[in-house]
């Protein structure tokens, strides 16, 4: 072969794996249902994909910020950018890179300006960062996310990043929040934003169920009781509990593969999102039993204290605090369990007191529930598991 002839056998390796290229293939072969708005946004990330491969006029590269509502397509499309990328670059939950951040900050402690040289670090690492679900409700994540930002770009680090909202609706009811500006100020400044919303959730699209969602009385078990005996089979089970975060999380069951858990166990103690990471590191299968109607209407005064709030009280001054639920406190850990299972193609089998869709009809929450009302409705579908192919989400 000549030389020519591997020169464009290259380029056509390149022309497959770029952004645009997986999403004609998507459709051609993959089922996926033609979508003007995902290919729009499929147009951007390749203008991105050519900048950071040098094969565009740009000398430095804009980030995209791709946002909208749930089952839009908008991870499978940032997905397919980081996959076909041919520089360094990683690809995290916005969760664990969170987690990542802090622990730095941690190691980092007495360094003079600990986020410039965090940012210093990442920058020789990677040529491209991705962050998937960024969704910000942390004052301390606020305050450390704009000078953070504004360093990474200075470093020339590309951001491509999926989100729910807007950059200028994050945080939006946050306190403090003249303290997340400066993230948004960056995001605008050196993001492109492109909104999908083609009118339809692709993760409803037909295919093979399989249950994982009962609707249960609280002395019935059984549904979980045989699920739990399949997914373990040939396995030693046990009900020693485990633990998390420090703390004795009892356990109806557990085998090498799988745990079954109360609600009450995982979701009313105050875990956080980093334990369910844990969770998810060491099980395949996550069961949960007993999950009640989530909403309440009885009130309660305070800041609920969930997996996305800070350590400390932060002061609201004059400004009232929203109306939460006394139950909302589970329900943040409860989003952050099905994030978690659903990032990581872990499937959450569930016995309910209340249909999917009675979940949590109403309440602060309700914005942040939409997404996690998709995943769970995915998650019955026979596609979604451990080790599954990429799918439009």
């Amino acid at each position: 072969m000549t030389r020519q002839g591997n020169g464009e056998e290259a380029s056509h390796r390149h022309a497959l794996s770029s952004p645009l290229a997986a999403y004609h293939e998507a459709l051609a072969h993959q089922g996926f249902v033609a979508d003007s708005s995902q290919r729009s946004a499929a147009e951007v990330l390749e203008a991105c994909f050519d900048a950071v491969h040098g094969a565009s006029p740009v000398a430095q590269p804009g980030g995209v910020y791709l946002w909208g509502p749930v089952g839009r397509g908008k991870t499978w499309l940032m997905d397919a950018f980081h996959q076909g990328l041919r520089v360094p670059a990683r690809r995290q939950h916005f969760h664990h890179f969170m987690r990542w951040v802090h622990r730095r900050l941690f190691q980092h402690g007495g360094t003079p300006n600990p986020l410039l040289t965090l940012a210093g670090e990442l920058a020789a690492e990677v040529r491209v960062l991705c962050l998937d679900e960024l969704f910000v409700s942390d004052i301390a994540d606020a305050m450390l996310l704009g000078r953070l930002l504004t360093a990474l770009f200075e470093q020339g680090v590309v951001l491509v990043c999926t989100s729910n909202q807007a950059p200028r609706q994050l945080y939006a009811d946050g306190f403090n929040r003249e303290r997340f500006l400066p993230a948004i100020a960056a995001i605008e400044r050196h993001m492109r934003e492109v909104e999908l919303d083609g009118g339809q959730d692709h993760r409803l699209h037909p295919g093979w169920t399989r249950q994982r969602y009962w609707v249960v009385g609280p002395e019935q078990t059984a549904a979980l009781s045989e699920s739990f005996g399949r997914l373990s089979e040939g396995e030693e089970r046990s009900t020693t509990p485990i633990e998390l975060g420090h703390r004795t999380i009892a356990v109806r069951g557990r085998s090498a593969s799988a745990v079954w858990c109360d609600y009450a166990e995982l979701c009313e103690q105050p875990l956080a999102a980093l334990d369910f990471i844990e969770l998810v590191d060491r099980f395949e299968h996550i069961l949960l039993e007993g999950v009640p109607c989530l909403s309440d209407a009885r009130l309660a005064g305070g800041i609920a204290r969930g997996t996305e709030d800070g350590v400390s009280r932060v002061e609201a001054g004059d400004r009232e605090l929203p109306p939460l639920s006394r139950r909302d406190d589970g329900v943040r850990r409860f989003i952050a369990l099905v994030d978690e299972c659903y990032d990581r193609r872990t499937p959450l089998y569930l016995a309910a007191e209340v249909p999917m869709e009675a979940l949590y009809p109403r309440g602060h929450l309700a914005f942040p529930f939409r997404r996690t009302l998709s995943r769970l409705r995915e998650m019955q579908l026979a596609r979604f598991g451990t080790g599954d192919p990429p799918k439009q989400r």
